[in-house]
């Protein structure tokens, strides 16, 4: 059977046994969470053929101590071919996170031998930046890799899938995505509210604070600030002056050439060299932390309606090259970051948010989630596990991790 959607080809087997509806809650419960590791294995063990030139199937058990299901995959030698264009948020100058797209598709590929193909396509080509995921929902296109983030205006559930401000950091992000239920409980929203599934795909570790034309020494300096600033941490800037600027990547050096913005942030010092961050007319300040982006991911999203339609060997191969892509992208921001720093240490003045702003900002952004709870009851449902996983995990970091890190930098 071939289906059109967004443009690109999809083949899926006539005989897939799909009969055109599914169970969300049942699929949820069976699909995601530490299985697309154990599938990992499985896919990796299970390359080997018997006599009759047919692929043995693996049954691999998932880590104990999980209430993951044992994940059994078996491969064939002549699967479907399959073809799906891919929506993304990037341009394609970006070479950490449209890189990000473009290494997750190879993985893809090469899982399959070559037999599912998925091609990234820069943020304008197929939809705008911030119009992945309806995309993606009305099945628009099979596939895409964006900032859940961007999308609060459809619900403010969709700030968990990327970041939240002042919560976790990369590593427990990860941490509460794959093992804390995070994934879980967001792919059961995504199910529910949109009809997809997601993985994370991609993160950028702790980002910047972002670039100004002045100081920013306490609360009065944000009165009137026009900054591009994404999801919730606008509601945070608003609430103490300020004024938020939705934005893809894409868009912001125009604004700023437009004098549309005063501020503005994306990732860090690679990204934002890329995309021109630096571009304000002045003096330029640079200011870290990111606090509304301690640790983030990216995602790949598919129609569920799609998703189930493919092989267990195909979907297997789209958990593992997500986990994957979502390795890679961090490491590859790591080694970039710290080179471009430099380059930014020669034009570009280095600041940390004095403590006052960063209170104020702490403050209000523990007010803006009490509010938004409030008023949404699904947000309400996350942030409460949530915020213990961060606190708890907070505690042992402090105790384990950061310590180290403060003592490393006094030798």
């Amino acid at each position: 059977m071939t289906m059109e959607a967004g443009g690109g080809t999809q083949t899926v087997p006539e005989d897939s046994g799909v009969d055109g509806g599914f169970d969300r809650r049942s699929f949820l419960k069976a699909g995601i969470g530490v299985a697309g590791f154990a599938a990992a294995t499985t896919l990796l063990n299970a390359c080997t053929s018997d006599g009759d030139g047919d692929t043995a199937g693996t049954t691999t058990e998932a880590p104990s101590g999980t209430d993951a299901p044992a994940t059994s995959v078996a491969l064939t030698q002549d699967g479907p071919e399959i073809e799906w264009d891919m929506a993304t948020s990037w341009p394609a100058a970006l070479v950490t996170l449209f890189g990000s797209a473009n290494f997750f598709a190879e993985q893809v590929s090469r899982l399959t031998g070559g037999r599912f193909k998925i091609n990234p396509r820069p943020a304008g080509e197929i939809v705008g930046g911030l119009e992945v995921l309806p995309t993606v929902r009305d099945e628009g296109v099979p596939s895409g890799h964006t900032a859940s983030y961007y999308y609060v205006g459809l619900s403010p559930v969709q700030q968990f899938g990327t970041a939240v401000p002042f919560g976790l950091t990369q590593r427990q992000q990860n941490a509460w995505l794959y093992k804390g239920g995070g994934l879980d409980m967001l792919n059961e929203f995504y199910a529910e509210e949109h009809g997809i599934i997601a993985f994370p795909a991609g993160g950028t570790g702790c980002q910047m604070g972002g670039w100004f034309t002045k100081e920013l020494n306490s609360v009065s300096d944000l009165q009137g600030l026009k900054m591009r600033i994404p999801g919730l941490a606008g509601r945070v800037l608003e609430s103490l002056g300020g004024e938020q600027v939705t934005l893809p990547g894409g868009e912001i050096l125009p604004a700023i050439q437009q004098g549309a913005i005063d501020g503005a942030e994306f990732v860090g010092p690679t990204d934002d060299l890329i995309l021109g961050l630096h571009e304000f007319d002045g003096d330029l300040f640079y200011y870290h932390p990111g606090w509304w982006e301690p640790g983030t991911a990216v995602e790949v999203q598919f129609p569920l309606s799609l998703w189930n339609d493919l092989p267990p060997e195909y979907q297997a191969a789209i958990e593992i090259a997500a986990a994957s892509a979502n390795i890679n992208t961090i490491a590859d921001y790591d080694v970039r970051n710290q080179a471009d720093l430099q380059t930014i240490k020669g034009f570009a003045s280095i600041r940390e948010f004095p403590a006052e702003l960063m209170a104020a900002f702490k403050e209000e952004t523990e007010n803006v989630l009490d509010g938004v709870a409030a008023e949404d009851s699904r947000f309400a449902a996350i942030l409460e596990p949530w915020r213990a996983f961060r606190d708890g995990i907070a505690e042992w970091h402090g105790l384990a991790e950061r310590s180290f890190l403060t003592q490393q930098t006094q030798f």
